[in-house]
């Protein structure tokens, strides 16, 4: 039912308050040290942005430089953009540039240094007094002492791995990539649960390591592998944040791309922002 509220409210703006110290740098400086720092999630996005008192940024943001205007809401609803079911979403693939709400873009400057439209300034009430800021136009973020990867931290969203003995096979195309009956769930709603699986149970004949590296704020940094057909099909984490600790070197792959039976029932493959465009 919580999930259920949540995705129903997609298209609004909404902003919750954080109670942590937060800090953003750029390039050795620390430009925001707040503990008053807001959560804002703009109509469609499902990622929330931090909100800076705008008072506290004044001696670094200015209005945007000319043709540094935000990209209208723009982007099609149609099989070109994420989904979460049938539901078109902005998931961090969506630049932050583009804004779904009326507002001011706004350079930040300093030392000469500049992020250009790193800034938002909604029109919007309350949220008129904040500036909302891009996670990727900084070098370094921090939840009081701990560092933060891929974007904010959404206090609505956690992950549950729950240890189990059903029979998993991940096949794509006929051919089988993976047999186990030792897998590990993780629960990370709205998406789908993830199988992750011993490497031994997984086929190294078929799988090949890809340079490819994601972050994200819960799990941490992601490594992938790849079919010869197919790039970045799987996925580990060798280092994982402790929330994900009991998933370290186990791999997991898109049910989005390939077909998994779990005890003999074949699952339909879901849509989201993973799902083939």
């Amino acid at each position: 039912m919580v999930r259920d509220i949540l995705m129903s409210s997609l298209g609004e703006l909404r902003y919750e308050p954080v109670p942590k110290r937060i800090r953003g740098l750029i390039a050795g400086q620390v430009v925001i040290d707040t503990d008053r720092a807001l959560l804002v999630w703009e109509p469609k996005r499902v990622v929330p942005s931090y909100a800076v008192p705008a008072k506290e940024l004044e001696h670094v943001t200015s209005p945007a430089a000319a043709g540094n205007a935000a990209m209208a809401d723009q982007v099609p609803s149609g099989p070109g953009v994420p989904h979460i079911g049938d539901r078109p979403v902005y998931d961090p693939s969506v630049p932050f540039a583009v804004h779904t709400t009326d507002g001011a873009v706004l350079d930040l400057r300093l030392d000469g240094i500049e992020r250009r439209a790193a800034g938002f300034r909604p029109a919007d009430g309350v949220l008129s007094q904040y500036v909302i800021v891009a996670f990727d136009a900084f070098d370094e973020w921090f939840e009081e002492d701990e560092r933060n990867l891929g974007h904010p931290r959404d206090p609505f969203h956690r992950i549950e791995i729950v240890h189990s003995s059903r029979s998993v096979r991940v096949e794509r195309n006929g051919q089988l990539l993976a047999a186990s009956s030792r897998p590990y769930l993780l629960l990370e709603a709205p998406l789908p649960v993830r199988y992750y699986l011993p490497p031994e149970d997984v086929s190294d004949e078929l799988l090949r390591p890809s340079s490819t590296r994601t972050l994200c704020a819960y799990k941490g940094q992601a490594a992938y592998w790849s079919l010869r057909d197919a790039d970045d099909i799987a996925w580990s984490y060798p280092a994982p944040l402790r929330e994900a600790a009991e998933v370290t070197d186990r791999i997991a792959f898109f049910n989005e791309q390939v077909d998994l039976t779990v005890d003999g029932t074949r699952l339909e493959r879901p849509v989201t922002p993973w799902s083939p465009r």
